[in-house]
């Protein structure tokens, strides 16, 4: 893997998050199959269940409904109701961010990053992720901020970086206040003070990086 981290600092893309073999920080979507003797066993009514709503979501993902494409791209990701598949799972994600939602981008931009279900590929990730952000999805913003601050996809610049992660606060990410904060640590008074200018800049510019 290509992070280079600051200390103590979070190095790796969240929301979506990295597979629990990768030791994401924040992976609460998926369960902990590093550990199979930590999954409780499903029974029948469950399997069936997971099975139903499976074919429910499919029958709406392929008739074209975006919420319904992301969700099926999350059912194969995670293996409910069908066997993981990641390819599928981009497949999925894809459609449904060629539609603009940014959820869905902003998996399609982890799963690019990352090289899952699809050939690793940084400039990928960080277009599916200034989609998304550019939409004001706070995840979005951390990431492509975190991607730039790793020198993934783009240059790397620590006034771009703290800009975009100021955006992301502002918006709700649980992730940008502290990494924000760590951050600061490594820059001068007059990179924050741009870094400060930047993020209204960018807002001026795009009203939507706000999505209050």
């Amino acid at each position: 893997m290509k992070h280079l981290v600051l200390v103590m600092m979070v190095g790796v893309l969240v929301g979506c998050g990295k597979k629990p073999t990768q030791q994401s920080v924040s992976d609460q979507e998926r369960p902990d199959v590093t550990n199979p003797s930590k999954l409780p066993a499903k029974t029948e009514a469950q399997i069936e269940a997971e099975k139903k709503a499976f074919a429910e979501i499919k029958a709406k993902a392929e008739a074209g409904d975006a919420d319904a494409q992301l969700a099926l791209g999350l059912k194969y990701r995670n293996g409910e109701g069908v066997q993981e598949d990641d390819k599928e799972a981009v497949k999925w994600f894809h459609k449904a961010a060629e539609q603009g939602h940014a959820k869905a981008q902003n998996y399609l931009g982890v799963m690019y990053e990352f090289g899952e279900g699809v050939l690793e590929d940084d400039k990928e990730a960080v277009k599916w992720f200034r989609k998304a952000a550019e939409q004001g999805y706070a995840k979005a913003q951390f990431n492509l901020g975190l991607m730039n601050r790793n020198d993934q996809g783009g240059i790397q610049n620590y006034v771009t970086v703290y800009a975009w992660w100021k955006i992301a606060a502002a918006n709700g990410d649980a992730d940008a206040p502290r990494n924000k904060s760590l951050l600061a640590r490594f820059m001068t008074a007059n990179q924050i003070t741009k870094a400060e200018e930047l993020s209204k800049e960018m807002i001026k510019k795009n009203p939507k990086l706000l999505n209050k």
